[in-house]
Parts: C-alpha cells; sequence; structure tokens
C-alpha cells in the first residue's frame, strides 16, 4: 500500500482506476459474443443463408451488431454507478459477435463469408480480449485505493436510490479490504452509512446466472469424483488429438494443413505432460500443485491446441473448447476453495462499546476502525 508521503501510481493519478468486477463483465462480453457468433452461424446454415435486402441491396449482420453495440456504448456513458454494466457487456458482446461473425468479408478481396480461417481468427481474437484483461488486471494487485474507489462506486446508486441489504454487504465486504489509513475510508463508511435502506433493485438476470453458475462450480468441484474425472476428460482429449489431426491432415479439400496438425500435436503433448504431472501430484496428495498443472492443461489446450483445431475444422471445434471452459471453470473453483482453507480466518478484536442506536442507519461493524 502507498503511504500518505507516497507519490500516487502514474495510472491513478491520472484517474485510471480498475474495476475489480472486469473479469465478470469481459466474461460475459465474451461469452455472449461467442454464442452470438455460433448461433448466428447455425440460423443461418438452417435456413440456407438467406440475405435481407433486394434489389441491389444487402443488409449484413453487422449493420445491427454495430447498433448493439452502440448502445452498449450509449449506456455505458449516460448512467453512472455499477448497475449498467452487466447488461452493457451483454449487449456489447452480441454486438461484436455480430460483427467479427463477418470478418471473412473484411479479410478477403471478394467478400468471402466462408473464407476457411474465419473460426480461427474469431477464436483468437477473443483469446486476446480475455488475454488483455488479464494482463491488465493481474500484473499487479488492486490498490487498496482502487478498492475505495470501487466502493463509492457502490455507494453512487445508494445515494441516489437507496441500497439493498445484499448490495449494502457487497460494499461492506469490499470495504473490509481497505486499511483504516486509507485516506477517505471513514468518510466512505459514513457514506455507506447514510444510504437509505431500498429492497427494490433493478433486475439483473446476468448477476444472478453467475452466481448460480459459481455455486454450481464449487459443488461439483468437491465432489469427490471431480479430480479423477478431470483426468479423464483431459486423458480423454490428448488421446482424441491424432485422431483430430489425421483427419485434418487426410481432407484434401482444405489448405495449409500442415499447419494445423502440427499445432494440435504439439499442444495436445504439451497438454498431456501437465496432466501426467499433476495426476502424479494428486498421488502424492499435493493437491493444490496437482490443481495449478492441470489448470496449465487446460490453459495450453484453449490457447494452442484449439487454435489450430479451429484454424483445421473451422467451428467443429466448438464442442472441445466449451469443454475446456468447463474444465477451467471447475478447476478454478477447487482453486478457490484450498486459498480459501489455507487462508487463516482473520481475529477480530473484542471492542468494548455501548450499544447501537436503534435510529441509525443499519451498517455492519467494522472492526478496522479505530475505537
Amino acid at each position: 500500500m502507498t503511504g500518505p508521503d507516497q507519490r500516487s501510481p502514474y495510472l491513478l493519478r491520472a484517474g485510471l482506476v480498475r474495476n475489480v468486477r472486469t473479469g465478470e463483465h469481459l466474461t460475459t462480453f465474451v461469452v455472449s459474443g461467442v454464442a452470438t457468433v455460433l448461433i448466428t452461424r447455425l440460423i443461418l446454415g438452417l435456413s440456407g443463408y438467406p440475405q435481407i435486402g433486394g434489389k441491389g441491396l444487402h443488409i449484413a449482420h453487422v449493420l445491427p451488431g454495430g447498433l448493439l453495440m452502440l448502445l452498449s456504448i450509449y449506456l455505458l456513458l449516460s448512467y453512472v454507478g455499477p448497475v449498467v454494466r452487466p447488461a452493457a457487456a451483454l449487449v456489447g458482446g452480441v454486438g461484436f459477435g455480430l460483427f467479427i461473425d463477418e470478418v471473412g468479408k473484411f479479410v478477403t478481396s471478394d467478400n468471402n463469408y466462408f473464407y476457411q480461417p474465419t473460426a480461427a481468427i474469431v477464436y483468437v481474437v477473443f483469446v486476446l480480449i480475455v488475454l488483455g484483461s488479464r494482463f491488465v488486471n493481474n500484473r499487479r494487485p488492486f490498490d487498496e485505493r482502487e478498492q475505495l474507489a470501487n466502493v463509492v462506486d457502490h455507494a453512487v446508486e445508494g445515494v441516489a436510490g437507496g441500497l439493498s441489504r445484499r448490495r449494502r454487504a457487497q460494499a461492506a465486504k469490499q470495504l473490509r479490504a481497505v486499511g483504516p489509513d486509507v485516506a477517505g475510508r471513514l468518510e466512505t463508511r459514513g457514506l455507506l452509512a447514510a444510504c437509505p435502506s431500498d429492497e427494490v433493485e433493478l433486475a439483473a438476470p446476468i448477476d444472478a446466472a453467475w452466481r448460480a453458475l459459481q455455486r454450481g462450480f464449487d459443488r461439483l468441484a468437491t465432489h469427490p469424483l471431480a479430480p479423477r474425472i478431470a483426468v479423464a476428460v483431459l486423458g480423454v482429449q490428448a488421446l482424441s488429438a491424432p485422431v483430430i489431426a489425421a483427419g485434418i491432415r487426410f481432407d484434401n479439400d482444405r489448405l495449409l494443413t500442415d499447419l494445423p496438425v502440427l499445432g494440435v500435436a504439439g499442444g495436445s503433448l504439451l497438454s498431456a505432460t501437465f496432466t501426467v504431472r499433476g495426476w502424479l501430484r494428486l498421488r502424492a496428495r499435493d493437491r493444490a500443485r496437482a490443481v495449478r498443472l492441470f489448470e496449465l492443461a487446460v490453459l495450453v489446450s484453449l490457447l494452442v491446441t484449439q487454435v489450430f483445431q479451429f484454424a483445421g475444422t473451422q467451428f467443429a471445434a466448438v464442442g472441445g473448447m466449451t469443454l475446456d471452459l468447463i474444465l477451467l471453470g471447475l478447476l478454478g473453483a477447487e482453486s478457490d476453495r484450498l486459498q480459501r482453507a489455507a487462508t487463516p480466518p482473520p481475529t477480530k478484536p473484542k471492542l468494548w462499546a455501548l450499544p447501537p442506536d436503534p435510529a441509525s442507519p443499519p451498517f455492519p461493524p467494522d472492526p478496522a476502525d479505530p475505537a
């Protein structure tokens, strides 16, 4: 943490404060974008690729995609607070999916929608979005002042329309991550306490869906058979890679087959190596290290093997990608659980004070406040 006599990092001084929920919003954006590409291709394929227009006009779906991205930007520029961001991420992801689906027309001289590398280009673009987000958010830990700024962001909706018990609890939990010597902490806590209570919330199905998905991953990750199933799935993927590579190589209708074959083979070999090492660590009862090695195996599959599978088989590689994402979610949930189990619970000092004033706004007690 930066002390009061030290200068703030340049990005904070410039006003570039990171959102602690960036990962959730980017995941919503990517998932909705990928789903839009797949659903669009499915609908067009079933309907025979119809064209909207006539008499020399053709309304490509890149146009509604641009309008949806414009709507997403409008929402973000027009409303303050955290409530609008999940919806903007969903709308923007759908719009970007409609846009990037027509990338074949943008990179070919004959506007070829069926350009073979399109699937690989789309996949790589979304992978780069995820990697860029992880780089920005993980290259340095969140500063306590960034955490405090995000708590103030919670207070934005509370000042205007009140806070529900759930959102007040979220803000209080985040505030506890801020040290008592951070300038503005006590004032921020007072601002939250001054927000009136109001249980009316804007419907947030995206947040509810993510919470349900997280609970599902947590339950599955604690199942006794989860490690064996993860190893079995990774093993099946490694064994099926030669079959996929052979199918790409002997399909004479495809161009540039050698590079996808080598990529699938190399990525699968590296992924299998991490899987075997993880299995050995699991047998040695080093569960944390085993989970980390399994995560590396899945990441290699997502970032290397699947890229070349999309290049060689186009959208037929969707199944493998979906399976990798499910495995990554399960392993992430297990990694978080092991980290929580290894972290001792914080000791709360016993505070002697008068009982709270019944007329004061409800707000959880904070041990970090000075007595």
